[in-house]
């Protein structure tokens, strides 16, 4: 079994503070995606939980062991670096058994295993090619091989696909979720691409500034964002947000420039008075006729996605992207209306940035609405 246990974990150094107090568990055999941008503290987490930097308060184990003291060949953890890591002078046979010949794993074991490991990752026909010979996703199915090879208790991965281009980070994403689910270790994969998390993840774990803002399905988060923060980063397009006042007796939200759109009875119950933002996801949003929709906006650009276009619109000063497979030609300043579906609306203190909850049973989220 490999469960993670992090509790009360603080990284500085010096006066810098990188992580404060971060408590997770993470689950024998389940897929964990950290997620967040850069400086957020998430490569730190992952090469404490390898041992390759101590941590300051605090304690983790694995399987149940604290593993504070113990080095990082003694922690079961097998890490699959951005870079590869891979030795130049080396086959990608010798690259794949080399912590067996270490170990001192007799030979005919060893090529045995380098055979069955390389083969599980689509390496069997290169194993006499030397790693300059190979490309990058290669490269990286070598690195992987290497450390499948050490039957680990956990897989570590940080950043691995960063180097890849577009298409084949898809693959790679594609081959990492299969081994995973082939050999049933615990992975914990590290990146500050939300498509890599979303697809990857059993659970995701959002970071921010060296804690924990969210942890939860990637369907909860998505649907249920617990702060602006986390609302901002997941989605893409990336969540717009109108600033406004909630007036009850309306069931409203009153923006700044004075327009008003209507709120369900239970949110607008909830946030009575407040300052708030309201977030909308692009894609839930849809273009109408000018004075049809809850509100009306001008164009400033618009993206050409193939099946889809972005629709980049400023509704009086605000910036509000609409996702749409619609195909209107409009030429730049172009008047146009924009309906919001009632259930697609999030809201947030704008005071604290935390989310604001329906007191209503009937709310649904984004994913529910008709």
């Amino acid at each position: 079994m490999a469960e993670i246990s992090i509790r009360n974990v603080t990284k500085s150094y010096g006066k810098t503070t990188i992580m404060q107090g971060v408590n997770l568990d993470i689950h024998d055999g389940e897929f964990v995606v950290i997620l967040g941008p850069s400086g957020c503290g998430k490569s730190t987490f992952l090469r404490l939980i390898a041992g390759l930097e101590d941590i300051t308060a605090g304690e983790i184990s694995i399987a149940g062991d604290v593993v504070n003291q113990l080095e990082p060949r003694e922690r079961g953890c097998a890490m699959v670096f951005q870079n590869y890591a891979l030795y130049p002078h080396m086959t990608v046979g010798e690259n794949i058994g080399y912590a067996l010949k270490v170990a001192g794993t007799p030979k005919a074991e060893r090529l045995a295993r380098i055979e069955a490991t390389a083969k599980s990752v689509g390496l069997a026909e290169l194993l006499d090619r030397k790693p300059g010979q190979l490309s990058g996703g290669q490269r990286q199915r070598v690195a992987m091989a290497r450390a499948i090879i050490r039957s680990p208790k956990v897989f570590l991965f940080d950043e691995p696909l960063s180097n890849l281009d577009a298409k084949l980070r898809v693959q790679m994403r594609h081959e990492i979720r299969r081994i995973h689910n082939q050999i049933n270790a615990t992975s914990i994969f590290v990146t500050h691409d939300q498509h890599e998390g979303m697809t990857l993840a059993d659970r995701l774990v959002v970071m921010n500034k060296g804690t924990i803002e969210q942890v939860g399905t990637p369907e909860e988060i998505y649907h249920r964002p617990t702060s602006i923060y986390v609302a901002g980063f997941i989605g893409s397009p990336a969540m717009c947000f109108l600033p406004g006042h909630v007036n009850s007796a309306r069931q409203a939200l009153v923006m700044e420039s004075g327009v008003v759109l209507p709120l369900p009875q239970g949110l607008a119950q909830a946030a009575s008075g407040q300052l708030v933002q309201a977030g909308l996801r692009p894609e839930a949003l849809c273009l109408t006729a000018p004075g049809t929709g809850h509100l009306d906006a001008r164009v400033d650009f618009i993206e050409e996605l193939g099946a889809e276009r972005i629709y980049h619109l400023l509704v009086e000063d605000l910036p509000l992207t609409v996702l749409s497979s619609e195909k209107a030609r409009l030429p730049e300043g172009a008047l146009i209306g924009v309906k919001i579906p009632l259930e697609a609306i999030h809201l947030f203190s704008a005071e604290t940035g935390l989310r604001i909850e329906s007191k209503a049973t009937t709310y649904q989220p984004v994913g529910a609405m008709a």
